[in-house]
């Protein structure tokens, strides 16, 4: 067992004594328990498209705030904002996703868990308002875009157009943020984090970064 994976089994144990019967926390013992919420050609995707418990875990440590509003950006079956909503109770956490499918599931796979702190909206990342959230998470959503075999499904139009409209999208929406807006970023190239945007901390082999707007 890796040092995260001891933060990750010593939270689950933390979450036994803080939840008791109010949720269904039994699937937070391990990635493999967590995704049995989902159906087999879900699950099957986990390992590329959907965050896994302990970078949930290390992500929304930097990101929660009490009374905050973090958004992931392309939330997918929701794993990430199920995970950090439980990890913490006092920070609400939303996702968007353009996916019908996928929504449903996170919408289901929460209720499962029960987790009330944690919200998801279907639609495409562009029609946000972004003043209603503090924080983002980001695990590059738009890869797909530029590299067909990591496409999730063919439901939805992929192309190197997009991949430019949302990065500038996002560098665009980003750079309006108030100072102290923080963000993690997973797997993300850094052309599409502002300048103005100060990398503060960073693990798994950099790939996970911690970032501040000053």
């Amino acid at each position: 067992m890796n040092f995260f994976n001891l933060k990750t089994y010593f939270k689950f144990n933390t979450l036994l004594a803080m939840y008791s019967d109010t949720l269904n926390i039994s699937y937070f013992r391990k990635d493999a328990a967590f995704d049995t919420l989902y159906p087999p050609h879900i699950r099957e995707l986990s390992q590329m498209h959907w965050t896994a418990l302990d970078i949930a875990l290390e992500a929304s440590n930097f990101l929660a705030k009490t009374g905050g509003r973090v958004l992931d950006i392309g939330s997918g079956v929701g794993k990430f904002c199920i995970a950090a909503g439980v990890y913490h109770p006092a920070t609400e956490f939303f996702g968007i996703e353009q996916r019908k499918e996928l929504f449903n599931h996170a919408k289901t796979a929460q209720e499962e868990v029960g987790v009330e702190n944690v919200h998801f909206t279907y639609g495409n990342l562009t029609e946000l308002n972004y003043d209603n959230y503090d924080h983002f998470y980001f695990y590059n959503s738009f890869y797909e875009n530029i590299e067909p075999g990591s496409r999730i499904d063919y439901s939805v139009r992929t192309s190197f157009e997009l991949y430019n409209h949302y990065t500038e999208f996002i560098h665009d929406m980003l750079s309006s943020r108030p100072a102290g807006t923080r963000l993690v970023t997973f797997h993300a190239p850094d052309k599409q984090i502002p300048a103005s945007y100060q990398l503060v901390d960073n693990s798994y082999s950099r790939v996970l970064k911690m970032w501040v707007k000053e």
